[in-house]
């Protein structure tokens, strides 16, 4: 059987298992692929930690020439993470004529014009299935599979991370801090994991999908979000109260103004696909025109997940799947014009969970009433319990609203955070019904 030569540069937690499967499942590999795929080098600066695959002799190495200087490597699988060293070596292989795979979701989200633009003009590819829902076929799904299809909107659980803490913080009663701790443990949570929890990750994975879905030219960072650093037990208890669940949603949803994108913890009526995510699970409902509506769910990260897109990705661009896909793909394209604008996110519109913390005094709803009344903010319903134990004489308020639009909503709550019975850290978050 013929054969053909790839490589991989990051030999990491996902490098490992794409280098496990290259090796363990050769025979299924070649089948697919028409031909023998052989692992002719592993590049890493790190030679000495243990993993939990071992390479043949030879192949692992900290020096990228050998792979750049290989004419018979065909594609190369990046899994470096990161922007800085990852965009040089994407950039050098792409230059010594590699194909290119990688899950690097803030490198594409950061540079994908510059890489794409330059694979374009050399003539090479890049497949990046996996920089999005792990081993959930989304990019796929919306490049490939549905491109009869206008889609109308995009509704995502697109972090793991922030699905487990939630999860935990609903089903145990843990509170933010105790679920985050646990997520670190499980390793689902980095050290630091202010990119998962804030809003971030989910924001670069959702800048990926709106550009594929919609042809929308946005930054990441130009998309609003709220993590889920904001949301406390309490506000997974009342939400249950009310028939709902809390999950980090990342939207995008195509109307008549143009694009609406977010990312906020948002209440998801129970009983609905996306409400039952659980765990580390990821999830994207998708809605064309011809189709309706399509739900994807499964693992969003973790080595097995990853490394199985990754390894689907490697065997479409040695069959050259990749190189046809990636010619006629509309995502970062110099030539094609921006299909439609993202939206001004104060005009996007939505209803809207908000708890306070008040004073226990005659008049405080009739303020908090007029405050929204007059930024045009109608009221639907209302829970007011007594005060909590360690309350201090403060009793939680919680109010559903109408539909009203972002900036409504925020300049509302900024004149209500100024009253002087209202207490810090006004809870504000989205409503799906």
């Amino acid at each position: 059987m013929d054969k053909v030569k790839v490589a991989i540069v990051g030999f990491g937690t996902i490098g490992s298992g794409v280098a496990r499967v290259l090796l363990e499942h050769g025979d299924r590999i070649a089948r697919h692929a028409g031909r023998a795929v052989e692992l002719a080098h592993v590049i890493d600066t790190d030679l000495a930690r243990p993993r939990n695959v071992t390479l043949p002799p030879g192949i692992l190495s900290d020096d990228l020439s050998r792979v750049i200087g290989d004419p018979e490597v065909k594609a190369v699988v990046e899994l470096i993470g990161g922007t800085g060293i990852a965009r040089e070596v994407v950039r050098k292989l792409l230059e010594s004529g590699k194909d290119v795979v990688t899950a690097n979701k803030a490198l594409l989200a950061e540079h994908g014009p510059e890489l794409f633009e330059t694979a374009r003009r050399l003539g090479r590819s890049i497949a990046f299935e996996a920089s999005v829902g792990g081993g959930i076929p989304i990019i796929t799904g919306i490049g490939q599979c549905l491109s009869a299809n206008q889609i109308q909107s995009i509704h995502a659980i697109l972090n793991g991370t922030s699905n487990f803490i939630l999860t935990e913080m609903e089903q145990h009663g843990a509170e933010y801090a105790a679920a985050v701790a646990e997520a670190q443990r499980l390793g689902y949570a980095e050290a630091n994991p202010s990119m998962d929890v804030d809003g971030s990750d989910a924001a670069q994975k959702l800048a990926i999908l709106a550009q594929l879905a919609f042809g929308v030219r946005v930054r990441w960072q130009d998309i609003p979000r709220i993590g889920i650093d904001t949301v406390q037990v309490a506000d997974l208890r009342y939400a249950h109260e009310l028939d709902y669940h809390v999950k980090l949603l990342a939207v995008a949803e195509l109307g008549a103004e143009g694009l609406d994108l977010y990312v906020s913890p948002t209440l998801v009526r129970h009983d609905t696909p996306l409400a039952e995510v659980r765990g580390a699970y990821n999830a994207i409902r998708v809605v064309g025109d011809v189709v309706g509506r399509v739900f994807f769910h499964g693992l969003g990260a973790g080595q097995n997940p990853t490394a199985s897109a990754v390894v689907a990705d490697l065997i479409d661009t040695v069959v050259g799947r990749t190189a046809i896909t990636f010619r006629t793909l509309d995502l970062w394209s110099a030539v094609r014009p921006a299909r439609v604008s993202a939206r001004d996110p104060a005009k996007i519109p939505g209803r809207f969970y908000l708890r306070f913390q008040v004073d226990d005094q005659l008049g405080v709803m009739a303020e908090v009433a007029g405050a929204l009344g007059k930024h045009g903010i109608s009221i639907a319903s209302l829970i007011q319990h007594e005060a909590e134990d360690g309350a201090h004489g403060a009793v939680p308020m919680v109010i559903m609203t109408h539909e009203a639009h972002e900036g409504d909503i925020r300049h509302a709550v900024e004149t209500i955070q100024k009253l002087p019975f209202v207490h810090p850290n006004v809870v504000r978050l989205r409503v799906r019904d």
